[in-house]
C-alpha cells in the first residue's frame, strides 16, 4: 500500500496500460519511483473483450509495482469523451458556476443527467474562456469497475489531454510562440495547441491501429499478422527516392505505412485552420511529437517533411528525478508515451495547470459519507468539550463556595442550593455524552453498511453470479456441528407487494426495495419505511448462479474471497467447549442446481455473519 505522499498513476490508452508510482520530495520536485507498462490487442474485432484485456493487464502492473489495495488517479483516451471550448461572456465571479452549468447544457449531446462532467477556466487576455468536458455516466462506471476489480481504489480521474498538457507545462513552461503536440495513439491522434498560458485540443480517430488495417487489407492477412509486420519490418517511407536502397518488400510496406499517415497531416491542416479562425490561435512554430504511435521509424522525418516544421520528440521527463529502481533503458524507449503519467503524477503533487476530475457515481457515495464523518465526529467532540468546560467552571465555583462555607459557617445555609444545581449539571453532561456517543455511533454504522456492500461488489463480481436480495438477520447463532440458528425479519413493511426476482421455481422472493440516487439515473417508485428497528449480526443474500465450468464451485470460489480478507464479515465461532472453529461453507450455504425450462440460473442463499453488531433503523 503506497504512503499518503505516493501517488499511483494510471493511464489507460487503447493498446498501451502505463502504471507510475510517483513520490513528491520536501521541494516540490517530481520523482519517479517505479513505472512498467503493457500492451493489449487493438484489433477492432476483439473490442468485445477490451475490458477484460484493460483488467488482466491493470492487474498484471498492480502487482509488478507492489501497489495493490492503493488510490490511483487515471486518465481515460480523449476519443471517450466529449471536449468543447466555450467563450463566455463577461460577468461576475459568482456567476461563473451557473453560466458553465447552462453552456454545458446546451453543448454536451446527452442529457446532463445523463453525463458524469467537469470544466476548467483557461487563463488568457480579453474574454474568458472555459473547456468543458463530459462522458456517458454508464461508460465511465465500466472504466472504474475495470480499475477497482484490479484492487484499486479511485482518487480521481483525468483526460489523456489534459494530463499531456500538465506535463507540458511542467516541462516546457507557457511558451510565447505557438506549439503543437502530436500525440499519436492507437485508435486516435489527440492534437495539443499550446500559446502562452491557452490551449485547444482535438482528437482524430487516426492512429497506428490504422497503420495496422491499411497493412492487413493490402496483403490481405490477419490483423495480428499485420501488426506483427509493422513492429517487425515496418518504417515510414519518405520522398525523394528514399526506398531506393531498401529490400523491396520492405518499401513496399514502407509506402503503405506512409499512404495510411498520410491523412493525418491532412488532418491536422484543417485542425490548425479551425484553431486560427475560431479561437484566435497562431499557426504552430514548433512540433512535439508523442504517442507509441510515434515509434516507427523515420515517423519524426516524415512530420517534419510533411509539416514543414521543426518536429522533436516530447520529452516529459525534464523537471523529473528518476528512482534508483526504474529502468533507465526502458525510460529512453518510451518517454515520448509517459507524458500523460506526469501529467497525473503532477495532480497528486499540487502542481498542474489543469484539474478535470470525473467522478464516477460510486466515487461521488464514497466522498459524501467521507466527507460526513468528520463533521459528526468533531460536531459531537465540540458538544461534550463544551459542556465539559462549562461543568468544570461550575466545578470552580463550588469549590471556592466549599472554601467560603467552612470560613463562613453563618453561610452554610445560603450555599446549599448550589450543590443541587451543580449535580443536576453533570447529570445534563453525561445525558450529553451520551447523545455525542450516539451520533458518532450511527455513522460509524452508516460507513459499515458502505463497505459491506464494497465488499460484495469486489467479492461477487462475476458474469456467473447475481445477487437479488439482501437482507439483515436478527438474533443469529452458530455453533460447531450443527446448521446456524436464524431471524430473519424483513426490511420492508409486510404489507409492501412482493415481487419475484428470479424465474418460476425459485427460492429467493424477497420485496425489491430499490433507491434512487445518481442525478435522474433511475426512476423514483413509492415505497414504505423501512419497518424492523434493531441490530443485524448477519445478513442473507439470495442470488442466482450459472452454470460453467467451475459448476456449483462458483459461488463457493466466490466465497474464498470474502474469507479471505475481510473487515466486515466474521467466519469464526466456538463451538460447545468453547474452542474458536471457522463456519463452513455448508453452514452459511444454501445452494440448487435444479430448476425448469426457461431458467436462467439456480438459486442461491447465503448467510454471512458481521464482525460486529449494527443498528438497522
Amino acid at each position: 500500500m503506497a504512503d499518503s505522499q505516493t501517488t499511483v498513476a494510471l493511464n489507460i490508452g487503447s493498446q498501451r496500460i502505463g502504471l507510475a508510482v510517483f513520490e513528491t520530495s520536501k521541494n516540490g520536485k517530481l520523482i519517479l519511483k517505479g513505472y512498467e507498462s503493457e500492451s493489449i490487442n487493438a484489433d477492432p474485432a476483439f473490442e468485445a473483450s477490451r475490458d477484460a484485456q484493460v483488467r488482466v493487464a491493470v492487474d498484471d502492473l498492480v502487482k509488478k509495482l507492489k501497489v495493490s489495495k492503493s488510490k490511483v488517479r487515471y486518465a481515460i483516451s480523449g476519443q471517450t469523451v466529449f471536449t468543447r471550448f466555450v467563450k463566455l461572456p463577461p460577468l461576475q465571479d459568482d456567476n461563473i458556476e451557473q453560466l458553465v452549468t447552462f453552456e454545458a447544457q446546451q453543448h454536451v449531446p446527452f442529457p446532463i443527467n445523463e453525463v458524469v462532467w467537469d470544466y476548467e477556466l483557461i487563463e488568457g487576455e480579453g474574454e474568458k474562456e472555459v473547456v468543458i468536458v463530459a462522458i456517458k455516466a454508464d461508460a465511465l462506471d465500466e472504466i472504474n469497475k475495470s480499475v477497482n476489480d484490479s484492487s484499486l481504489a479511485t482518487a480521481e480521474v483525468d483526460v489523456a489531454p489534459m494530463a499531456l498538457y500538465n506535463a507540458f507545462r511542467a516541462t516546457y513552461g507557457a511558451p510565447e510562440e505557438s506549439t503543437l503536440i502530436i500525440d499519436v495513439g492507437a485508435k486516435t491522434s489527440n492534437l495539443l495547441y499550446v500559446e502562452g498560458n491557452r490551449f485547444f485540443t482535438r482528437s482524430i480517430a487516426i492512429g497506428g491501429a490504422s497503420v495496422t488495417a491499411a497493412i492487413a487489407k493490402e496483403y490481405n492477412i490477419s490483423f495480428a499478422d499485420a501488426e506483427h509486420q509493422k513492429v517487425t519490418n515496418g518504417l515510414v517511407a519518405l520522398g525523394g527516392g528514399h526506398t531506393e536502397n531498401l529490400d523491396e518488400s520492405v518499401a513496399a510496406l514502407a509506402m503503405v505505412i506512409r499512404n495510411a499517415l498520410t491523412r493525418l497531416p491532412s488532418e491536422i491542416a484543417r485542425t490548425t485552420n479551425y484553431y486560427r479562425s475560431q479561437h484566435g490561435g497562431s499557426a504552430p512554430r514548433k512540433v512535439l511529437l508523442a504517442g507509441g504511435g510515434a515509434n516507427l521509424p523515420y515517423t519524426l522525418e516524415f512530420f517534419t517533411e510533411k509539416l514543414n516544421l521543426p518536429v522533436e520528440f516530447f520529452n516529459p521527463l525534464g523537471q523529473v528525478t528518476i528512482g534508483k529502481n526504474v529502468d533507465t533503458e526502458l525510460l529512453q524507449r518510451e518517454a515520448h508515451t509517459m507524458g500523460e503519467l506526469i501529467g497525473l503524477g503532477l495532480r497528486g503533487s499540487g502542481k498542474s495547470t489543469i484539474n478535470i476530475d470525473l467522478v464516477p457515481e460510486a466515487v461521488e457515495v464514497s466522498r459524501a459519507a467521507d466527507r460526513r464523518k468528520p463533521f459528526l465526529i468533531g460536531a459531537a467532540v465540540l458538544l461534550v468539550s463544551g459542556f465539559a468546560a462549562w461543568a468544570a467552571f461550575q466545578n470552580v465555583a463550588a469549590s471556592k463556595a466549599e472554601d467560603r462555607r467552612r470560613t463562613m459557617a453563618e453561610t452554610e445555609e445560603s450555599l446549599a442550593p448550589f450543590e443541587t444545581e451543580i449535580r443536576g449539571l453533570l447529570k445534563k453532561e453525561e445525558a450529553l455524552n451520551n447523545v455525542a456517543n450516539s451520533y458518532t455511533n450511527i455513522e460509524a454504522d452508516h460507513a459499515y453498511w458502505f463497505n459491506l456492500l464494497s465488499e460484495l461488489r469486489g467479492a461477487f463480481a462475476s458474469d456467473s453470479v447475481w445477487i437479488t436480495n439482501m437482507e439483515p438477520v436478527y438474533s443469529y447463532e452458530t455453533f460447531s456441528g450443527k446448521s446456524p440458528k436464524t431471524v430473519v425479519k424483513p426490511v420492508v413493511n409486510a404489507d409492501f407487494a412482493s415481487e419475484q426476482a428470479g424465474n418460476k421455481g425459485s427460492i429467493a422472493q424477497p420485496a425489491k426495495v430499490e433507491n434512487n440516487q445518481g442525478g435522474g439515473r433511475r426512476n423514483n417508485r413509492n415505497q414504505p419505511q423501512a419497518a424492523p428497528v434493531g441490530s443485524a449480526t448477519a445478513i442473507l443474500v439470495k442470488g442466482f448462479w450459472r452454470e460453467n465450468a467451475q459448476s456449483q464451485g462458483v459461488v463457493s470460489n466466490l466465497l474464498k474471497k470474502l474469507r479471505g480478507n475481510s473487515e466486515v464479515f466474521n467466519f469464526q465461532t466456538k463451538d460447545d467447549k468453547g474452542k474458536e472453529v471457522t463456519l463452513s461453507d455448508e453452514q452459511l450455504l444454501k445452494i440448487s442446481s435444479v430448476g425448469q425450462d426457461g431458467d436462467l440460473g439456480f438459486p442461491f442463499e447465503l448467510i454471512l455473519p458481521l464482525a460486529r453488531p449494527v443498528s438497522v433503523k
